[in-house]
């Protein structure tokens, strides 16, 4: 049986394809521009090659601020994923409690990332802050501008809280959209709660999940503006992710060159981690 395709809702799309399309072409193709060349100012550019990919590459700054990225992404996705499957299956189906709920969960996402971590940096503060001056009560010596470990467990914290309504909004969707005769039908199997969730929940939430996923790897492998008003990237270079360092050799050090290289090799790099991911997570889909 032949398909007829209306090809009416791509000519209406095209606009919008082709402004994104724009905006994002001029700004790469800038940057693209000057991770080839080298400029000593007043507009004089001088062939580069691909001398700025090869300094960024052999350096170990670079390398170890993607092990930070990949670090805080990997610890980030193995609490917010489950946390956020969890809070969304526990969350209520009917009533007035739903509304309540959701628009708790929709708080958070509300709140722009500078404003973030600015209440963050003030609510870690041991001299007026609320979680400083209580863990110091406490006897617990938390500091997150000296210790590492504290500015790690700060910014975790942080995100977790910020972000992990995301994952909760998008797996309760996908619970909600069940068909209630699928409960049913467990029910009168005696399926445990394990297993209506293994088999019935989860399958169903797979697409959502893998929205999920991919978001908020994105997010946390991009993540710049909270760990730069909270810790500024230390203490030391601890919490010097890419986005920071890459803003610091554009900005600070007006190292244009090896910035725009940078800058090229983070965006191949989310591109790529994103396609596997997604290549992993539908592999199944194909088969089944």
């Amino acid at each position: 049986m032949n398909k007829t395709w209306n090809n009416k809702a791509w000519f209406m799309v095209l606009p919008v394809l082709v402004l994104v399309a724009f905006s994002a072409a001029i700004p790469l193709m800038t940057v693209v521009n000057y991770s080839v060349q080298d400029t000593f100012g007043n507009n004089q550019f001088f062939w580069a090659g691909t001398a700025w990919f090869e300094d960024v590459l052999e350096s170990d700054r670079f390398w170890e601020a993607l092990g930070r990225n990949l670090m805080f992404s990997g610890i980030i996705l193995a609490i917010e994923i489950p946390l956020g499957i969890l809070i969304a299956l526990n969350m209520p189906k009917k009533g007035i409690g739903v509304p309540v709920c959701l628009v708790l969960m929709a708080l958070p996402l509300l709140i722009p990332w500078n404003v973030v971590g600015t209440i963050w940096q003030v609510f870690g503060r041991v001299d007026i802050g609320l979680l400083g001056r209580g863990l110091a009560a406490l006897g617990i010596n938390y500091n997150y501008v000296n210790n590492v470990f504290d500015a790690w467990a700060t910014l975790i914290v942080m995100d977790v809280w910020h972000w992990t309504s995301l994952v909760v909004l998008l797996c309760y969707a996908g619970l909600v959209s069940i068909p209630e005769a699928y409960y049913q039908a467990a029910k009168i199997d005696g399926a445990s709660r394990w297993a209506v969730f293994r088999y019935i929940q989860l399958p169903k939430m797979k697409r959502v999940l893998l929205i999920a996923f991919l978001l908020r790897f994105m997010d946390s492998f991009m993540i710049y503006t909270e760990p730069f008003v909270v810790t500024g990237g230390g203490p030391g270079n601890s919490t010097t992710f890419l986005s920071i360092d890459l803003v610091k050799m554009a900005i600070g050090q007006f190292d244009l060159g090896p910035a725009a290289a940078m800058s090229i090799i983070y965006f191949l790099i989310i591109l790529l981690l994103s396609w596997i991911f997604y290549t992993v997570m539908t592999s199944g889909d194909e088969t089944a």
